[in-house]
C-alpha cells in the first residue's frame, strides 16, 4: 500500500504521515533533508523531527530513495520529497541550466517506478506547491513546476493520496 501525504508548510503532513504507521513496530524513516554545516536552526529542526519518532523506528539518512523503496523490508516513511527534489536539482546544477539536465528526469523516473512497484508499505510526504502565487524567480518557478510534476506522477501510482490543510486530512484518492 502506497500513501502520498501532501500539504503546505506547517500543515501537519509529517505528523499525519507518522500516525499512519505503527509506533511499536519497526519502521524505516527515510529523512531526505541534507545537513547544512553551521546552521544551528536547521539542525534543531532535524533534531525535533528525530525526537518525536518512536524508539522502534530506524532513521535512514543519505541513502538512495528509489533503491531503498525498491528493496522492500519494514514499512517505510519518506519525509520529504520536496527536500529530495531540491537535492536532485542542486546535484544536477539545474537552477541555471537551459535546458533541464536529463539526470533530473532520470532520477524522478527511477523514484516513480520504485514507488509504482514497491513491494511493501510506503508512506511518502511531499509539499503541495500548486496553491500559491507564481514565484517571482526562475528558480522558484522551476522548483514549483518540477515538484508539481513529481507529485502528479506519484499520485497516479499511489493507492491513497491525502492533503493536509490546517492539520486536517482531506482524502483525495
Amino acid at each position: 500500500m502506497i500513501t502520498l501525504v501532501l500539504g503546505g508548510t506547517r500543515s501537519g503532513k509529517s505528523g499525519h504521515a507518522e500516525s499512519l504507521l505503527p509506533a511499536d513496530e519497526p519502521v524505516r524513516y527515510l529523512a531526505t533533508a541534507r545537513r547544512i554545516e553551521g546552521d544551528a536552526e536547521w539542525e534543531a529542526r532535524i533534531a525535533a523531527h528525530r525526537a518525536r519518532r518512536p524508539p522502534a523506528w530506524t532513521t535512514l539518512e543519505g541513502v538512495d530513495v528509489a533503491a531503498t523503496i525498491a528493496a522492500g523490508g519494514a514499512p517505510l516513511l519518506v519525509d520529504d520529497l520536496a527536500t529530495w527534489l531540491t537535492g536532485v536539482l542542486d546535484d544536477a546544477g539545474a537552477w541555471d541550466a537551459h535546458p533541464m539536465p536529463s539526470v533530473v528526469q532520470e532520477r524522478v523516473g527511477e523514484l516513480v517506478a520504485a514507488v509504482a512497484n514497491a513491494p511493501g508499505r510506503v508512506v511518502l510526504v511531499s509539499a503541495e506547491v500548486g496553491l500559491g502565487v507564481v514565484p517571482p524567480t526562475r528558480a522558484g518557478r522551476l522548483f514549483r513546476d518540477e515538484l508539481g510534476a513529481l507529485n502528479t506522477a506519484l499520485a497516479a501510482v499511489a493507492d491513497e493520496v491525502v492533503l493536509l490543510v490546517a492539520g486536517l486530512p482531506l482524502k483525495l484518492k
